[in-house]
């Protein structure tokens, strides 16, 4: 397809050979066969940080056990453990990276796919499971962890983030100069969120009011079965520019550079210079969701290309041709995989079921007068089908023996 009209640039620009692999604004670190890149242009060398052995190790630690996670996750779902589960495969740098550029006080807004910053929050697993197993609707504390809950509807949780960060600023918790105060929210979405009408409000009252808040976009290049093409006519980051805040892009498979341009973003919004966009530059190895099939809209020669781009493979052979861990470390991170995987099963399968009253209980933080009676009067229905059951939940929705 060609552009001729003068608005925007041809897509054969945006999206030709020169962009299949992020283009020359990429920012990174480690190339997809492992050798470290010091050589960077004079905007990115603040980026060019130095990693320690423990440093590297411990991100492909979080890599490798994240990526279990999902595994085990998606084959739970296919044997009718799980209702439905959401696939990070393949974007495993671009989480563990933003995760660990995190302080403790700083407070993530997720989409469902943040499985990987989940765990860096410190999140049990078997949380998520339960989300998707149906048997809550998200059983952690946001504020605990600073980490919000799963958000289904697309992009709006970038209001949410962007409204949080503004109270950060009332909090007086922004550009204290107090590194165990000052705090950030990074806000995580996907290329296809970037069209919703939701994240470019967000755009809109970050940048006039300063927010100090990260967007995070990790654009896997499909919006389900929707090709990044159908999303934008320019490279997602320079969307930045036309609302007033600065864009990178960062190779989203390279954990080193996913981090380092994360914490300099993060770093930036605490000391009271706003909001920035990231946009991590990766590929969805596999479906959108358990209940999709990608094999029936992309070419499995893409699938190929982006399989030689593998973010623990390459950070893998960093670590070996370096000397920078020996074989032991990987054989004991295996086991720890491994028990991690048994223990996802077992703590699945063991999940009671849910109450039925209890889908009335965290509504809201106190029940009203309205969604009492409406509780009761879905107690007494219910109660004709099956009135030991529903008596005895009944009793115990009311705190009575």
């Amino acid at each position: 397809m060609s552009h001729t009209s003068g608005f925007g640039p041809d897509l054969a620009e945006v999206f030709g050979p020169s962009q299949r692999d992020g283009g020359p604004e990429l920012v990174q670190l480690l190339t997809p066969e492992g050798e470290r890149v010091h050589d960077l242009p004079p905007e990115f060398e603040q980026f060019d940080l130095d990693f320690s052995a423990e440093q590297l190790r411990g991100f492909y630690r979080d890599m490798v056990l994240t990526r279990r996670i999902d595994t085990e996750a998606t084959a739970l779902q296919r044997h009718g453990e799980l209702g439905i589960w959401a696939q990070l495969l393949g974007q495993e740098a671009a989480q563990i990276g933003a995760g660990r550029a995190l302080r403790d006080q700083d407070h993530v807004f997720p989409t469902y796919r943040e499985h990987g910053v989940a765990w860096c929050r410190g999140l049990d697993p078997l949380r998520l499971l339960g989300l998707f197993r149906g048997v809550d609707q998200g059983s952690w504390d946001p504020e605990e962890f600073h980490f919000g809950l799963y958000t289904i509807v697309i992009g709006a949780q970038t209001l949410h983030a962007t409204g949080y960060a503004m109270g950060m600023q009332r909090d007086g918790v922004v550009g204290t100069g107090d590194p165990d105060r000052d705090a950030a929210v990074l806000a995580h979405f996907g290329d296809g969120a970037s069209s919703q009408g939701d994240v470019n409000e967000a755009f809109i009252f970050a940048a006039s009011y300063n927010a100090p808040v990260v967007f995070f976009c990790q654009n896997n290049q499909w919006a389900i079965s929707e090709p990044i093409e159908r999303q934008t006519r320019i490279p997602l980051y320079q969307r930045a520019l036309g609302f007033g805040f600065p864009g990178v892009r960062v190779d989203g498979n390279d954990v080193l550079a996913t981090y380092a341009v994360t914490q300099a973003a993060l770093q930036r919004a605490r000391e009271g210079q706003g909001p920035t966009l990231v946009e991590a530059y990766t590929y969805r190895m596999g479906a959108h969701t358990t209940t999709d099939d990608p094999t029936r809209y992309r070419l499995s020669d893409d699938l190929e290309h982006w399989k030689l781009k593998d973010p623990i493979a390459r950070l893998e052979v960093y670590l070996k041709r370096n000397g920078l861990a020996e074989g032991s470390f990987f054989g004991d991170l295996a086991e720890e995989a491994d028990q991690l995987g048994a223990t996802l099963r077992e703590g699945c399968k063991a999940m009671p079921d849910p109450r039925a009253l209890s889908i009335f209980d965290h509504v809201y933080a106190e029940m009203t007068e309205e969604l009492a009676a409406q509780r009761d009067g879905f107690a007494a229905y219910a109660a004709q089908f099956d009135h030991n059951q529903f008596d005895n939940q009944f009793d115990a929705a009311h705190g009575e023996a």
